[in-house]
């Protein structure tokens, strides 16, 4: 067969009037189309005539081929157009470059139309064989079994009936959570998502075995507190399953939920002895008794790491004064362990002014979670009607109550009567921040406008405190009314930090708001004051790029490449591509925001790709840099067995003396963040069921502005997130249980303490003049020619031939035969080291790393989980063998100690006095 090398003689037969000539014309060049597309876009106007002669019966044809030409021209709009006139004849199966490529401008086109009359609420002409093809696609999805595939393209295109069909065609269950998953992390329409949730609701309930618990999942995410009651006043009234089901969802709702939802279900929920439990655990109490607990029981703090950083730094210096305060406080968050305090009086003796504010503060992250005793342990600081004191530590002693009740609102009375009572700058100052942390997302109108007549007095320090609490309260509500009221303040007052409170504070009340935050953001981010842009970065998710690279203020640019870090936390494996330029700009606020962003979205993961970004930025010539890079790296290397050279790196800065005070404050604070919570919490920014966690979050994003004022560093224990494993039964008792990690030990094991710097002995040397030695030399060598012409008199046995000479000599001996026992048994064998075990056996109560949830198993354990994904957090344990006898923990997290200038507590009770009784030898 002769190749062809022209495809001229086709092209002329298009102009024959015979349509059969036309025919074999176009089929011949449709199979030749890849190899003389050049030649026949000559032609391309004749073959467009044909197609639009509604008479030529083969016009679909003259479509496919135009289609092709245009498609090699690059012209990919014009080739959609006539692929979609080729009808049937446009193959979606046909395995071709030119195929895949149309498909995809096809469906692109379509999402692009879908997208815009559903957000609209227009009508959108959409052609009838643009969804021909679309629907042609979906039929090939569903023929070829690729679920996920036509799910991706239905929730991109807003269409649910498709949704629907590939999670009832497919394995539901399976199918379910990955739409679940994509609707949570990938769905940026709020309103669309909300109509997944729903269509999800509907069919988790109608699986054979209806999944209760993602149904409440969805639900929190709806803001739908009616029904969750509704749902779990079914479950309390169901089978014993259900009721243990009902109990585990309660506890996924309090991680999940905000107070003044969590208030709402409880209000819905029925009364019965049952819903008293549920109950009991919306209110929060327990979940904090329980972290309580395990966090005081399993704390690893080391406090020989503080002890020798401290030493290292100059103890008049009031920035590492705070520094080694934050770092405490950090270490022992939760554990209710003061030592390091107790064991230094004099040097928390030195802090003064705001360091003695924060060091007072610190005490509420120490106790975090101590509700109970909250009041008593602060008693000797809080401010006392008729008692002068120091208004820095009774301001401290009130931001720490608020801390010690973060988001839960008990204190509120107390702090808002402190409030009131008080025109000292500073207590106010420390009760808006405690008011701000303990009464989040409470959405309380009342405690708004105490905060804001304390704003309208137009103190700096009170007002500041003011505007980012009038923000935490109305947390995620999007009132418009107190944005409106805050930018016109902000407007009207003179004080920079003012204005930088309120910033933040409008940006707060936004969070979660989606597109219904737009306008606001607008707002924000257009306004001419550089400090009210800094509060429009943190709302947004779209624009940071440009803005990190655009605006003219440098605390907006850090702002925005900072936050880049909250928008991707979900998939934090894209963070190191989007800032990989940015970390390398000559603008050191833009490379401190990109470290940051690193640190935030990979908290806690180990991720290689960030660290290693990392790397440059920790040599970095600005202080500052430095600083970020080591608060960034702390985070992610946190309870990882490859932070023991990290460690050794902050030790080494803490003790330069030429390292810059700002470098040496993000030290100090990494060595908190990695020991945080006893070693047993970490940061991250997401539930464990892959939502959100607005309290991490709120509090990351509060704690940065330590840039501009210190005492918001303790923000950060609202971050920290117990790595615990608590197993309870349908009474809420913790069980004595043991369960398996299939996993060498070492992989998620403490790391060692560190051990105190052995002082080195000075040996004697003694000094020996040549000629003496000389003499030795020939006096042993004339005994030596003397020994050799003795004759033994008896023979000497092969063993007692090997025996010591002198004395010197058999203390060597025993002194080898001592060093040789420790890497030899008797026999004279050398001893193998035994390899490490696979597993381990774990008991309830116990940390359990993230990365350490696949290896648990509880196969060969009485009691099993009603939740079977997330093996961690608190966990409602089903008895499989209820004959067994069941013992219960004692739970056992003591008061700390009183002591003046640390803590104080209840004094203790005196033992009872014994009974009476009589002497047998009295008289």
């Amino acid at each position: 067969m002769v190749a062809l090398t022209s495809a001229g003689g086709l092209i002329a037969l298009l102009e024959e009037h015979d349509d059969a000539l036309k025919h074999y014309a176009l089929q011949n060049l449709d199979t030749l189309v890849d190899q003389f597309w050049a030649e026949i876009a000559d032609s391309l106007a004749h073959i467009e005539i044909l197609f639009e002669d509604t008479k030529f019966q083969y016009r679909q044809l003259a479509a496919l081929v135009a289609a092709k030409v245009y498609y090699h021209l690059g012209e990919f709009d014009d080739s959609v157009t006539f692929a979609l006139g080729a009808g049937e004849l446009f193959d979606l199966n046909a395995q071709s470059q030119f195929v895949e490529t149309i498909i995809a401008k096809c469906i692109d086109k379509y999402i692009s139309l879908r997208t815009k009359q559903f957000e609209s609420n227009e009508f959108v002409d959409i052609r009838a064989a643009l969804e021909q093809v679309v629907e042609r696609m979906f039929q090939r999805c569903f023929d070829h079994e690729e679920y996920r595939q036509a799910i991706g393209i239905a929730l991109e295109s807003r269409r649910l009936d498709i949704v629907e069909q590939a999670i009832k065609r497919g394995d539901s269950a399976v199918l379910l959570q990955y739409v679940l998953d994509c609707s949570m992390n990938l769905v940026q329409y709020r309103g669309f998502r909300n109509q997944v949730l729903r269509l999800l609701v509907q069919l988790y309930s109608e699986l054979k075995e209806p999944d209760y618990l993602s149904m409440g999942h969805c639900l929190v995410a709806l803001e739908d507190p009616l029904s969750c009651a509704d749902l779990l006043n079914k479950l309390a009234q169901g089978s014993p399953k259900h009721k243990l089901l009902g109990l585990q969802l309660a506890f996924d709702l309090e991680e999940a939920a905000t107070q003044k939802f969590l208030q709402q279900v409880s209000a819905n929920v029925a009364e019965s002895a049952d819903a008293d439990k549920i109950k009991k655990i919306l209110s929060g109490q327990l979940t904090i008794q329980l972290q309580l607990e395990f966090l005081h029981r399993n704390n690893h703090s080391d406090l020989l790491i503080l002890k020798q950083s401290n030493a290292n730094l100059d103890p008049r210096n009031s920035l590492y004064h705070s520094s080694v305060t934050f770092a405490n406080a950090v270490m022992n968050a939760g554990t209710t362990c003061d030592q390091f305090l107790r064991d230094n009086l004099d040097w928390l003796a030195r802090a003064s002014n705001w360091s003695k504010f924060s060091a007072t503060a610190a005490l509420g992250v120490i106790h975090k979670g101590n509700l109970d005793h909250s009041m008593t342990l602060l008693k000797p600081y809080l401010p006392q009607q008729g008692v002068a004191g120091s208004a820095y530590s009774e301001g401290g002693a009130l931001y720490a109550l608020g801390l010690m009740n973060a988001n839960h609102a008990q204190p509120l009375d107390y702090l808002r009567e402190s409030l009131k009572g008080s025109t000292e700058e500073v207590l106010q100052h420390g009760a808006c921040l405690g008011i701000g942390v303990s009464g989040m997302a409470t959405g309380n109108m009342e405690i708004y406008e105490d905060l804001k007549n304390t704003l309208f007095a137009d103190s700096a320090i009170a007002g500041e405190a003011a505007g980012l609490a009038m923000g935490l309260v109305m947390l995620g509500t999007g009132n418009t009314q107190a944005v409106d009221e805050m930018l016109q303040y902000a407007h009207e007052t003179q004080h920079e930090k003012i204005i930088r409170g309120l910033a933040l504070g409008m940006a707060l009340i936004m969070y979660g708001k989606e597109e219904e935050a737009d306008s606001t953001i607008d707002r924000l981010l257009h306004d001419k004051d550089a400090l009210i842009r800094y509060g429009g970065i943190y709302a947004p998710l779209r624009r940071l790029l440009h803005v990190a690279v655009s605006d003219v203020n440098d605390d907006v640019r850090r702002a925005a490449v900072t936050s880049i870090g909250f928008v991707l936390c979900n998939n934090p494996g894209q963070v190191p591509r989007v800032v990989e330029l940015l970390s390398e700009s000559f603008n050191p606020n833009v490379r401190y925001g990109a470290a940051l962003a690193l640190g935030i979205s990979s908290a806690s993961t180990n991720s290689t790709e960030a660290l290693e970004l990392l790397e440059p930025l920790l040599k970095d010539s600005v202080d500052y840099v430095r600083q970020a890079a080591l608060i960034a790296k702390s985070m992610i290397v946190m309870q990882q067995p490859s932070a023991k050279e990290f460690r050794t790196h902050l030790a080494k800065v803490l003790s330069d003396k030429h390292e810059a005070q700002l470098t040496k404050f993000g030290a100090m604070l990494a060595q908190g963040i990695l020991d945080a919570g006893g070693r047993n919490s970490i940061i991250s920014l997401r539930t464990r069921n892959g939502t959100n966690n607005m309290l991490s979050v709120v509090g990351m994003a509060v704690f940065l502005q330590f840039w501009f004022w210190y005492p918001l560093t303790l923000f950060l224990s609202l971050s920290l997130t117990p790595t615990a494993l608590v197993a309870l039964d349908e009474e809420l008792r913790p069980i004595q249980l043991e369960f398996v990690s299939n996993a060498k030990p070492s992989l998620f094991a403490y790391p060692p303490p560190t051990t105190p710097p052995t002082q080195e002995k000075i040996e004697k040397v003694q000094i020996t003049l040549s000629t003496t030695a000389k003499a030795k030399a020939r006096a042993k060598k004339k005994e030596e020619a003397e020994a050799m012409d003795v004759t033994p008199s008896v023979p000497v046995s092969p063993t007692s031939a090997t025996a010591p000479t002198s004395g010197g000599d058999e203390v060597m001996a025993e002194a080898s035969a001592e060093g040789d026992a420790t890497a030899a048994p008797a026999d004279g064998k050398k001893k193998k080291k035994e390899p490490e075990p696979t597993s381990e056996t774990k008991a309830n109560l116990t940390r359990v790393l993230p990365a350490q949830e696949q290896f648990i198993s509880f196969a060969e354990c009485p009691f099993q989980p009603v939740k079977k994904t997330h093996m961690s957090g608190i966990l409602i344990m089903e008895n499989t063998q209820p004959d067994l006898p069941v013992a219960f923990l004692e739970m056992n997290a003591s008061k700390p100690k009183s002591s003046e200038g640390a803590a104080a507590t209840a004094e203790e009770e005196e033992p009872a006095p014994p009974a009476p009784f009589e002497y047998p030898f009295d008289d």
